[in-house]
């Protein structure tokens, strides 16, 4: 296992500096910052740091900021659609110059990400896991926030049973990606995790009064007003791109199905997927370990919004089926076989631009159910 994740892992080193040599990434060939998801990140904290944060969620304003930083027009707006505490996040990294502080982005969130896998896989081997998961690759590439989010779902999961109130604050700090935490409350109301249910309730609140303290009352308002404009955006209109929607509801979509029949196919899905969590949490003789890689792999199969770069979050339940494997002191040839496909599917993303990222997804999601409803707690 460990000369597969070290051979990914350079493979994916190869892939980026050939990516910078070509201009692709980070830089252009002009030697000026390349355009990226992160820019609008950079402009929401450069807008908030300048006392004008409401102004983050205005596309065109936010663009105007992001530009001079670029120093060059681009294609596309980036639009901001994060909550309003999302700001806490951006503003430190808009202190510095754009690449440098894509580069710092980088290193503060994947240094969090790679240490909450090692805690699930243990020692050097954990490092690399971090390092080999294809959903790392694509992170980086697009300087997305996949790292952070699973470093805050990871870090609470793995934090639940010993630090529970530290475990809630970290999921009511995962509120900034709202989209991933559908499922995080019946998980733990069925689990009766009752401190970490009110450490993150109180974290949630705390994290939207301070928003408003700092950057304002209007901020809330500039979210709200964004929601429907960021429903038309992604799931009506599909101006990003049905493919690159890694969910149930994109692969309708790309296949010419309505809104409505999207909806509804995506809704039964998520109810599915919200009922075997909610079995497998009550379930007192599943490890947590099972229980944890369960949710991971099913907040990215509820949602409908979710992309290439937040299958970061599939890296969790793929630690801990190597971990289990270590520790049975053999692995499961489905599980090698499940855990190599799902990992080239998601890679294939490069040259097949469609749902490979919920197939991968679906099929972690197997091989952890399969151990789940068999093991017996350690």
């Amino acid at each position: 296992m460990g000369v597969i994740c070290l051979s990914l892992a350079l493979g994916y080193l190869v892939f980026l500096a050939g990516s910078v040599l070509q201009g692709f990434w980070l830089v252009g060939p002009d030697g000026r910052p390349v355009a990226n998801d992160f820019v609008m990140v950079w402009a929401g904290g450069r807008l908030a740091l300048d006392g004008q944060a409401a102004a983050a969620w205005n596309w065109e304003t936010a663009k105007t900021v992001a530009v001079a930083a670029v120093g060059h027009d681009y294609d596309g707006l980036y639009p901001w659609f994060y909550p309003p505490a999302y700001l806490f996040v951006a503003a430190p990294f808009a202190t510095l110059p754009l690449v440098p502080a894509m580069l710092a982005w980088l290193t503060v969130t994947g240094l969090a990400y790679a240490l909450v896998v090692r805690g699930f896989v243990g020692g050097g081997l954990g490092l690399l896991v971090a390092a080999a998961a294809p959903g790392a690759l694509w992170n980086l590439v697009a300087t997305q926030n996949g790292f952070l989010t699973a470093a805050l779902f990871g870090g609470a999961l793995l934090s639940l049973e010993r630090r529970p109130v530290l475990a809630g604050v970290l999921f009511g700090i995962l509120t900034i990606k709202p989209q991933l935490g559908l499922l995080v409350p019946l998980a733990l109301l069925a689990g009766g995790h009752w401190r970490t249910i009110v450490a993150a309730v109180v974290t949630t609140l705390l994290l939207a009064a301070a928003s408003a303290l700092v950057f304002g009352t209007d901020v809330l308002a500039a979210y709200v007003a964004s929601l429907p404009v960021a429903t038309k955006i992604n799931l009506a209109e599909g101006l990003v791109g049905w493919a690159k929607l890694q969910s149930v509801f994109g692969l309708v979509r790309l296949l010419g199905g309505s809104q409505l029949v999207a909806t509804l196919v995506q809704g039964a899905v998520t109810l599915a997927v919200a009922a075997v969590i909610v079995v497998l949490w009550a379930r007192k003789r599943t490890p947590m370990d099972l229980k944890a890689a369960a949710l991971a792999c099913g907040a990215l199969l509820a949602t409908p919004y979710a992309f290439v770069y937040d299958l970061a979050v599939l890296t969790i339940p793929a630690a801990v089926l190597i971990r289990r494997g270590i520790d049975d002191g053999f692995f499961p040839r489905i599980e090698i076989v499940g855990l190599l496909l799902a990992a080239a599917l998601i890679l294939s993303f490069l040259v097949v631009p469609v749902q490979v990222g919920l197939v991968a997804t679906a099929i972690v999601m197997r091989l952890v159910l399969r151990r789940a409803f068999a093991a017996r707690p350690a």
